[in-house]
């Protein structure tokens, strides 16, 4: 992971800025991040106080430190309070977020049709915040987190605020475009389009905080460097390449409190690998799979094409037929659901389970003997992590930050008993299949295999190496006080 040099006294506010924060409001990895990171960063003298929306079922009562008659169609008002460890700052606008269903899309699945309005005024908000503080505390950098946070630099020039702003891309298949004639509903100056906004004659939020940061984060240095190039950039890799001197890769973290085997009260807890085993036992019985020497894989996943979901379905008899086992908690694309609930009514050793659900997602990672992310892209990916964490060996695809957190089981590796994981590359069903022959030949050697499940509960996968060049970030963007 990216470190941090030698850190200074001076205290940095941060305003972080994003549509989600576990344990509030949680849809994927973005909010584990933005809910881990202020903790890590506050040993470090950086305060952060963390803006998203005031969706259905988050608290709002409060101090007001901000407000309007009328923030796009409707009363609203930033409220301040701390929940679960965290410094919130809660954009109350009934009108925008107020609303069944989840935060970007209805209860049938559909993206709001004021998505770009509602998280325009999210940015809008933070904008605000920058230039006036909230009572007694101003910040000296504003961070946004992918496209909803987008606009907020806009905003900033808008208002002649020089306050910078830090842009984090975590995954940059999400652009928040749209035609150009809702400019104006976005309050946006138009001088401003096409150097700043303007997307193959749309607009585009996430192009605006790319051209409007200071400092620009991807949360590894390999997608930092895929998204420079035409296969990953999305249509923006020349803006990218524009940006490079700006552009670091800094790989994400987990909150090693929650993820901690040891103490984790979604599972029997263990240290060591006996501990585990009973686990494994455990998690057979609840997925309702037969006693078996294979390895037992699990994917905690979206189940979507991004992740590699279909190469699965065509290279799993591989695993299969080899005595292995695979237990599957997600979903996402109906057709991939289907073709996956089709393969287990068939298939003894396939378990799956449509939905999300926490405790088992703890109780896979830690009853697995491997899991497996056979994403064509990931930005970072944090799954991996919690296997390294927990003694379940990554079986991943070589790309973005898979390739930056696992160790391949590679002659070299193996001998120098620095192994953690698997790899594989390119990302096709005939490359995954010949990665789970080698993973099922690794798992019959039980000392290789509890070395690489040792080396990888050793691996430093917490903040502890990422959230010190988060603080030097903030210092080169930022000019101490007199």
């Amino acid at each position: 992971m990216t470190g941090g040099g030698a850190q200074s006294t001076r205290r940095i506010a941060v305003l972080s800025v994003a549509s989600e924060c576990a344990p509030l409001v949680k849809t994927g990895g973005l909010a584990d991040v933005v809910g881990a990171l202020p903790r890590a960063l506050a040993s470090l003298d950086v305060e952060v106080r963390t803006l998203i929306p005031g969706y259905r079922g988050v608290a709002t009562d409060g101090a007001t430190v901000a407000e309007w008659d009328d923030l796009w169609g409707g009363p609203a008002r930033v409220v301040a309070r701390s929940e679960a460890g965290l410094d919130l700052m809660i954009l109350e606008a009934p009108h925008l977020f107020d609303r069944a269903g989840g935060p970007y899309m209805d209860a049938s699945g559909r993206d709001w049709p004021d998505n770009a309005e509602r998280f325009a005024a999210l940015s809008f908000a933070a904008a605000v915040l920058a230039r006036d503080g909230a009572g007694d505390w101003t910040p000296d950098v504003v961070h946004g987190h992918d496209w909803q946070a987008g606009l907020v630099p806009e905003y900033l020039a808008a208002h002649g605020t020089d306050v910078p702003f830090v842009f984090t891309v975590h995954n940059i298949a999400f652009a928040g475009t749209v035609p150009a004639d809702r400019g104006a509903a976005l309050r946006l100056d138009p001088a401003r389009y096409a150097d700043h906004y303007e997307f193959w004659g749309q607009i585009s939020s996430l192009k605006a905080g790319l051209m409007g940061a200071a400092r620009i984060t991807t949360v590894s240095q390999t997608y930092a460097a895929e998204l420079m190039t035409p296969e990953f950039g999305m249509g923006l890799d020349g803006v990218i390449r524009h940006r490079a001197p700006e552009v670091t890769g800094i790989v994400n973290g987990i909150d090693t409190d929650i993820w901690n085997p040891a103490t984790d009260p979604q599972i029997a807890p263990y240290s060591n690998l006996t501990g585990k085993a009973a686990n494994t036992k455990a998690l057979r019985a609840e997925m309702a799979l037969p006693a078996s020497k294979g390895p037992l894989c699990v994917l905690v996943s979206r189940l979507t094409d991004q992740k590699g979901i279909d190469l699965l379905l065509e290279a799993s008899p591989t695993l299969l037929d080899r005595g292995g086992q695979l237990a599957v908690l997600g979903s996402g694309d109906p057709a991939l659901e289907g073709a996956l609930l089709e393969r287990a009514a068939h298939a003894p050793g396939l378990a799956v389970r449509i939905g999300y659900d926490e405790g088992l997602s703890h109780r896979m990672i830690a009853g697995g003997d491997a899991i497996l992310v056979p994403s064509r892209f990931e930005p970072c990916g944090l799954t991996q992590l919690y296997g390294l964490r927990y003694g379940t060996v990554p079986l991943v695809a070589l790309t973005g930050g898979l390739a930056d957190t696992v160790i391949n089981a590679s002659p070299a590796a193996l001998a120098a008993g620095a192994a953690t994981g698997v790899q594989f590359w390119p990302v096709t069903a005939h490359a995954l299949s010949g990665a789970l022959t080698r993973l099922c030949d690794l798992h019959a050697n039980g000392k290789v295999w509890r070395m690489m499940q040792r080396k990888g509960m050793k691996q430093p996968v917490g903040w502890e190496s990422s959230a010190p060049a988060y603080r030097t970030l903030y210092e080169d963007c930022t000019v101490p006080p007199p």
